[in-house]
């Protein structure tokens, strides 16, 4: 009968213990991301509302005077500039990471652009910008809110140059038909301007503030700058 060395016993239970620590490891989920608001959600969403509302109040003058411009080269050409009134939603998301920020940070933007003065109704700038914030956010609740990148922020700003051209068709445009040249034009270039400004520039947009390090305090931010550094 052989006698069995202590070490080996050692070394087998060890083995034996390390791979049941492994296995219940291995089950245990991944915390998930904690999708409730903050103070610090509510307040950085809100500044960058009213930081928005002004951008979009100061760009209706600079629209007036370049949109005429377009729609004497070719009508319907002009949609493409229609993305900066909703570059906001696609930013929100990048940045707060919380359902309903595109949302509320549209909102935000609507009130300080009503407080400065526009030429629309306070009903219809409510709803216009509800809405687009909700389809900004489309993209990310279908990845759960696991996935900021480049092409997600690209499908939101594509998402909302839809929802953006089909509004204008019906409650703006009513005279022109979508398969109309005028208004396959419109739709073509609302689509390239949200995928361009609203998708593109926005996300290197936020990149650019992130690097800054105004958003450390927010999970946002800290992925960009680790990848920075």
């Amino acid at each position: 009968m052989s006698a069995t060395h202590p070490s080996s016993n050692n070394k087998s239970s060890y083995s034996g213990s390390s791979k049941i620590s492994s296995l219940r490891a291995a089950t245990v989920p991944v915390r998930p991301l904690s999708l409730r608001w903050t103070t610090a959600d509510i307040a950085v969403a809100a500044a960058l509302g009213v930081a928005c509302g002004v951008i979009f109040w100061g760009y209706n003058f600079a629209y007036a005077a370049i949109s005429p411009f377009l729609a004497a080269i070719l009508p319907g050409v002009s949609s493409i500039l229609h993305a900066v009134w909703y570059f906001s939603g696609p930013l929100a998301m990048l940045i707060v990471r919380k359902p309903g920020a595109a949302m509320f940070v549209n909102a935000m933007a609507g009130a300080a652009e009503m407080v400065l003065g526009n030429q629309y109704g306070i009903t219809l700038t409510f709803i216009s910008a509800i809405v687009q914030g909700l389809f900004a956010e489309v993209p990310f609740y279908i990845t759960r809110f696991k996935i900021f990148n480049l092409p997600i922020t690209v499908v939101s700003g594509f998402c909302v140059a839809v929802e953006y051209g089909f509004y204008l068709l019906l409650f703006r445009y009513q005279g022109v038909a979508l398969l109309s040249p005028r208004g396959l034009t419109h739709m073509t270039m609302e689509i390239i301007g949200g995928v361009l400004i609203a998708g593109v520039c926005t996300w290197y947009l936020f990149v650019a503030i992130a690097r800054t390090g105004a958003l450390d305090k927010f999970a946002s931010g800290r992925a960009v700058r680790a990848r920075v550094q």
